[in-house]
């Protein structure tokens, strides 16, 4: 009786773990139904704990770990969309959730477009930046030699990129942040003149250096998409992260910098 007792509870236990939305320690944390009711409430889920630049834990639908690549090539078919799963850590973990076609066509469009740009900007990674010879406002140089032994931080921008603007005040704070380390370059390419920039900048403080007439070099040899992208570089002079907004920098640059 005793033994029928203890395979029961077993049994239990095992039908319990089979039935959550388990993978491993981490828990999915959300009800997806409440989050794709409409595309409001998925982008608020969505830009709030979706990071798709930064380094995470790849699970797919059936709680199997996969890379990824494989990740985001899923996610670009737009029928799947990542739901963070709970950590012991800071460590990110995110699993695939697959959306019916009654789900909100806006939300499969968007997932489809953030999941294009995510899967570019991974493959970016441990890649040399292209040719460059940058000149900035002020005609100083910047080339291989110059970051040599550097890690360089690029944003890619222009003036009439609004959110570019108003991510500003946020980038001034983190070169304040790393004021003392000497090894860290923080430089912006713009599409604009120098004369544009020179005007744009008279009444704002933007303390990253200013490189001007970079949309072909943008476009053409880095192929961005979207502004405003950010660029860590590492001392190596390879691309150790691109990512989309001075918070997923901020982390990027973090892990960079401890290295």
């Amino acid at each position: 009786m005793k033994s029928f007792l203890i395979f029961s509870w077993l049994l239990l236990v095992l039908i319990y773990s089979s039935c959550s939305q388990t993978t491993g320690y981490e828990k999915i944390n959300v009800k997806p139904a409440a989050i794709l009711k409409d595309f409001k409430s998925w982008w608020n889920y969505t830009s709030t704990n979706i990071h798709l630049s930064l380094d995470f834990t790849a699970f797919d639908t059936a709680s199997n770990i996969i890379s990824k690549v494989s990740f985001l090539q899923l996610l670009r078919s737009g029928n799947y969309i990542p739901l963070q799963l709970s950590s012991k850590d800071s460590s990110l973990h995110y699993q695939l959730y697959n959306i019916s076609s009654s789900v909100d066509n806006d939300v499969h469009k968007t997932i489809k477009e953030l999941a294009e740009v995510g899967y570019t900007h991974y493959m970016m990674e441990g890649k040399e930046l292209p040719g460059f010879n940058f000149t900035n406002l002020e005609g100083e140089v910047y080339n291989k030699e110059t970051f040599k032994g550097k890690i360089v931080v690029l944003k890619c921008w222009f003036i009439h990129c609004q959110r570019c603007i108003e991510e500003m005040p946020a980038l001034n704070e983190l070169i304040s942040h790393y004021k003392n380390r000497k090894d860290i370059l923080f430089i912006s390419l713009a599409f604009d003149s120098k004369e544009e920039l020179k005007k744009f900048l008279a009444n704002r403080t933007f303390n990253y250096t200013v490189v001007p007439d970079q949309q072909f070099y943008l476009k053409t040899k880095l192929k961005i998409t979207s502004y405003p992208t950010h660029l860590v570089i590492n001392k190596a002079g390879l691309i150790s992260k691109v990512v989309d907004d001075e918070k997923e920098l901020a982390m990027a640059l973090k892990n960079e910098a401890l290295k």
